[in-house]
């Protein structure tokens, strides 16, 4: 459904492929989902004091998501700040990834979290490539 909707809007946002945008508003979507559930999840654990800096991270990570999918989805026109919030999803779920792998042995939803993470940052990075290569 993304893609139709982003193919809709009468203006276009740098050139960029709506493919590429809907990808990326999708993944963005899918991986603040998922950190909301990683993070619920892991206070539901045993001991989720263990668990609090990947509590916090899954929290900003699915906030950095949501808003990164919302202003994608606007096309504000405002390349600079798309690239930049691209940027800082990206981190944002390398950071998750990272800290969430450090528990996957213990916590599927850290594994699939770190999962859904990864593929959200690199839908950032190529849209954001793409940004750049295209006179940002």
């Amino acid at each position: 459904m993304t893609l139709p909707l982003i193919e809709s809007h009468p203006e276009q946002l740098g050139g960029l492929d709506p493919a590429a945008i809907a990808n990326c508003v999708d993944e963005c979507l899918a991986c603040a989902r998922a950190c909301s559930v990683c993070a619920d999840a892991c206070l539901s654990e045993r001991d989720p004091a263990s668990l609090v800096h990947c509590i916090r991270t899954d929290l900003d990570c699915a906030d950095l998501c949501a808003t990164t999918a919302r202003v994608l989805s606007r096309r504000t026109g405002t390349q600079s700040v798309v690239g930049t919030l691209l940027q800082a999803c990206a981190q944002a779920c390398r950071a998750c990834a990272d800290e969430c792998e450090r528990h996957a042995a213990r916590h599927r939803h850290c594994a699939l979290c770190a999962e859904a993470c990864r593929g959200c940052a690199d839908a950032c990075q190529q849209l954001r490539d793409h940004l750049v290569g295209s006179g940002e």
